[in-house]
Parts: structure tokens; C-alpha cells; sequence
């Protein structure tokens, strides 16, 4: 849309959903991809815990805004009491984590170890998670009932794993070369990312409540723990005005969970075809209008600096009034002259040229009932 290249470049625009979680309204924030993003993932666990506040009503975000809320967060979170060693490390942490801040919209260096759901390889991209006080997990687990599996993959991290399978193959060494193919065919058949010995694994080491960060087949989702039983939080834009679709279930290495609601109870979407087409061309009309009112607002704002300073409320308020029904006056004289010029027939007065079509039709109607009535009349002689 080339408005929303002018009024956001470069930006991606989240919508936000609205739910009652835990006897509040609670924004989430949707995602019209299936990108990694895992901005909104942390987002949510903010937003969720009420760490973070949105204004109410509101149904659209920036990306921009989103790493505002996420650094001023970051900015008031830090420790008031602490020793002077533990000081600069929190802010050395600050600064490295406001350094890939950025990285946070398109995607994180994230590199799983096979060996535990909360083993990853160090990278800076981690500091954000440790920072936030925001758990990171996954499920792609060798089972260690399996010893050759464990004995191929070993404590490889993914990459290293794939460069060791790539060295295997080229390998003399028939041993080296059996150990590249196990290896091999287990990620050919995990390539889900989630194994069932790491879903039992990371169930018991999620704690009940928890809300964190699950990654998985380079995706982060919002994940809490209720009644021993994972739930991953449903962002999908096409749910957007589904208020009872809130988290899916996380139950088998297949993706097929049930749907829920925010106190966790079963709720079946409508047809997701219907949803997405209804969601979609309501988005559309939303988003337009939204930056249509975003727009006029930027053109016809008030220029505070005419305002004298020693102005009273009273004047004030009726200064913005008659503001606001000029602008109401020509919104609606916009409106009328758009129903005129779609009038086929007829023709209208002076005195009823500023009049809409709807109106027009309406002192039509008698004149043209009493007509038919003198038509059908007898006439006696």
C-alpha cells in the first residue's frame, strides 16, 4: 500500500488482539507471517506478565514502537540494589543486548544442542533472553536410550553436527562414515525439530505458569505451562476477532494441537478458510482507515504554537470543539457529495443540492405515490 510505505517505510504493522487473560484485557500481538520474528515472542511474555502495557483500544503496533516499549523496559528493569561488580555486569550485558537489539524483528543466531531443552551454544543473541529474565527453550533431544544416536551426534551443537556429517562422508574411515550416516538420519527424522523424549523433557522442566520462549524449526512462540500441559500462544493474524482461540496445545511432535482459550478450555475455531477470508478483508478496511485517520490527523492537526498562553480551559475547549466539527462538517459534506455523484437519475434543486441521495429519494417517495394514486383513480363524468 503505497499509504503505509509513506506513513511506516521499512516497518513491518502488527495488529493486536485482545483477550481476558487471567480477569484482565490483555494485548497480544498477531503476526500476518510465519516468520521467526522473536520480537513478538518476547513481546507477549511481557505482555502477558503485564510487565509491559499497552494503551487500550489500540489495534495496531510498528515495529519501531515494539523496540521502544521492549528498551524502555529493558532501561527501567535494571537492579536498584546491587554491588558494584554485579553493576557493571548488568550494564556490560545492557549494552551487548542493545547492540543486536535489532536483530530482534528478522531473526536470531540460535544454535540448539541436542543434549537439553535449555542447552543452546553461546551467542550474544542469548544476553536478550538472560537479560529479560525470560527462560528459552526447545525439544529437539536425542534420546539417550539410543546409543548410537548418542554416540554420533555426542554434544555437537546443529552446525557443528552438519559440518561433522559433511567431514564423515568424506571420510576413508568405514566407522566414520556408519557414524555420518546415523547422525544423518537423525535429523532426516526429527526434522519437526521436536522429538517425543524432548517434549517429555521439556514438560517436566517447564514450571506451571511459566511463560517463556520456545524455538523451533527457527520460530519463537510464546509457551506456559498449565495443568501439566504445554501451550503455545496463537498469533496467526487469521485469528485476529477469534477471541476464544487464545493458546494450541503442544502435546505430539506432529503440530496438530487443539485449540483453547485463555482459561485453557477446549474451543474449536470456525472454518479456518472462512476466518482468514472474513479476517482478512476486515484487516484490509481497518488498516486503510487506520492510516487514513493517522493521515488526516498529521494534516489537519492543531498548531499549538497560536495558541495564546494565557488562554483559559473554557476557550480551549471551544477552540477544539469548533475544530472538531469542522472537521466533522467536511466529512460529511465529502460523504454527501460522493452519494450524489453516484445518483443515475434525478436532478436536485439549489435549495437541495447540498442534500444526499438517501434524502432526496426520501421526498420523492410521496409526490410519486400520489401520482400513482391519481392514475388509478376513476374519473366519473
Amino acid at each position: 500500500l503505497p499509504t503505509s510505505k509513506e506513513r511506516f517505510p521499512g516497518q513491518s504493522v502488527y495488529h493486536i488482539k485482545w483477550v481476558r487473560w487471567k480477569e484482565e484485557n490483555t494485548p497480544v500481538i498477531t503476526q500476518n507471517e510465519n516468520g521467526p520474528c522473536p520480537l513478538l515472542a518476547i513481546m507477549n511474555v511481557l505482555l502477558l506478565a503485564w510487565k509491559i502495557k499497552l494503551p487500550p483500544m489500540m489495534e495496531i503496533i510498528t515495529a519501531e514502537q515494539l523496540m521502544e516499549y521492549l528498551g524502555d523496559y529493558i532501561l527501567d528493569a535494571k537492579p536498584k540494589e546491587i554491588s558494584e561488580i554485579q553493576r557493571l555486569n548488568y550494564e556490560q550485558n545492557m549494552s551487548d543486548a542493545m547492540a543486536i537489539l535489532h536483530k530482534l524483528q528478522t531473526g536470531l543466531d540460535v544454535n540448539v544442542k541436542f543434549t537439553g531443552v535449555r542447552v543452546f551454544e553461546y551467542t550474544p543473541e542469548c544476553i536478550v533472553f538472560d537479560l529479560l529474565d525470560i527462560p528459552l527453550y526447545h525439544g529437539w533431544l536425542v534420546d539417550p536410550q539410543v546409543a548410537d544416536i548418542v554416540k554420533a551426534v555426542g554434544n555437537c551443537s546443529y552446525n557443528q553436527l552438519v559440518e561433522k556429517i559433511i567431514s564423515c562422508k568424506q571420510s576413508d574411515n568405514s566407522e566414520l562414515v556408519s557414524e555420518g550416516f546415523v547422525a544423518e538420519q537423525f535429523l532426516n527424522n526429527t526434522a519437526t525439530q521436536l522429538t517425543y523424549h524432548g517434549l517429555c523433557e521439556l514438560t517436566s522442566a517447564v514450571q506451571e505458569g511459566e511463560l517463556c520462549v520456545f524455538f523451533r524449526n527457527n520460530h519463537f512462540s510464546t509457551m506456559t505451562k498449565y495443568k501439566g500441559q504445554l501451550y503455545l500462544l496463537v498469533t496467526d493474524q487469521g485469528f485476529l476477532t477469534e477471541e476464544k482461540v487464545v493458546w494450541e496445545s503442544l502435546h505430539n511432535v506432529d503440530g496438530d494441537g487443539n485449540f483453547c482459550d485463555s482459561e485453557f478450555h477446549l474451543r474449536p475455531p470456525s472454518d479456518p478458510e472462512t476466518v482468514y477470508r472474513g479476517q482478512q478483508d476486515q484487516i484490509d478496511q481497518d488498516y486503510l482507515m487506520a492510516l487514513s485517520l493517522q493521515q488526516e490527523q498529521q494534516n489537519q492537526e492543531i498548531n499549538w504554537e497560536q495558541i495564546p498562553e494565557g488562554i483559559s480551559d473554557l476557550e480551549l475547549a471551544k477552540k477544539l470543539q469548533e475544530e472538531e466539527d469542522r472537521r466533522a462538517s467536511q466529512f460529511y459534506q465529502e460523504q454527501e457529495q460522493a452519494a450524489a455523484q453516484v445518483q443515475v437519475q434525478g436532478a436536485a434543486s439549489p435549495a437541495s443540492g447540498r442534500q444526499s441521495g438517501n434524502s432526496e429519494r426520501k421526498r420523492k417517495e410521496p409526490r410519486e405515490k400520489e401520482r400513482e394514486k391519481e392514475k388509478n383513480s376513476c374519473v366519473l363524468l
